[in-house]
């Protein structure tokens, strides 16, 4: 199997094609998204999935930012598996 390059730099979407980006562009539009749909839909439109590999500590620190940045309650780490 052919081996595809990997990313070295963010992409993002402009006039509806991928262009390479600043770390801080592509922050900056994927906060803009997120809260974008958080406005129009409200905050239970959103959730995250965090990693039942993940220590406690990194899954703590994603229910933290769901529901105190994105405002929301729907987060799974996938614990069950």
């Amino acid at each position: 199997m052919a081996r595809r390059p990997r990313l070295t730099t963010p992409l993002v979407r402009r006039e509806g094609r991928l262009q390479p980006a600043t770390w801080e562009e592509a922050l900056a539009t994927a906060a803009a998204g997120l809260g974008a749909v958080r406005d129009q839909h409200g905050p239970s439109a959103l959730g995250l999935f965090s990693c039942s590999k993940a220590t406690n500590e990194t899954n703590y620190l994603a229910q933290k930012f769901a529901r105190a940045v994105l405002g929301t309650n729907n987060i799974d780490s996938c614990n069950r598996t």
